[in-house]
């Protein structure tokens, strides 16, 4: 197997936000899913880091990126910058009215509970989302999982996003909240 296609370690994440949009050749995409609204344009892509997820109305753009820290970004219109540590809230008032809140989390559990919160994540993605397997490590091993899923409130939306690092026991877990205000 070639080690381009595995993640890398939890570690080496960084979690970021743009005001602007992010060609997409610049990440490995798995899988993406687009939802278009009357007031709203969301596509979510998961990557072999992690995730892009872009937000679009007639006045703002946001790009949610969780993605390893040795991967080249631009710099311009990075609005937010973390390495995925820990537990991490943030916020960011945009224009227009745009209000973006992100927090992350990254689990470490012993194996049992991993399993479990894993077999859970798994059934939670076949019913809804966008969920994707990574190649297991061997025939034995726990396959990674990136998971998506958006919540479409009035004037808001949240976006959730799990994915596991079976070799590392760890699960990284964000959630964000876009809204418009007044």
């Amino acid at each position: 197997m070639s080690v381009d296609i595995l993640r890398p370690a939890v570690s080496d994440l960084i979690f970021q936000l743009y005001g602007r949009p992010l060609h997409p050749e610049l990440f490995d995409i798995l899988a993406v899913r687009t939802i278009q609204r009357e007031d709203y344009r969301l596509t979510v892509r998961i990557t072999r880091t992690g995730h892009v997820v872009s937000w679009e109305n007639a006045d703002v753009h946001l790009t949610e990126v969780t993605a390893a820290a040795a991967q080249e970004l631009p710099e311009r219109r990075r609005l937010l910058h973390y390495k995925l540590r820990s537990e991490h809230c943030g916020r960011m008032l945009c224009a227009h009215g745009i209000h973006y809140e992100m927090s992350f989390q990254v689990e470490v559990m012993p194996p049992e509970i991993f399993l479990q919160i894993h077999e859970e994540i798994l059934a939670d993605g076949s019913k809804r989302g966008l969920l994707h397997h990574f190649p297991a490590h061997n025939r034995l091993s726990v396959a990674p999982l990136g998971y998506l899923t958006a919540e479409a409130g009035r004037g808001s939306l949240i976006l959730s996003s799990f994915h596991t690092f079976p070799s590392e026991n760890t699960v990284v877990k964000t959630q964000s909240l876009i809204e418009k205000r007044g």
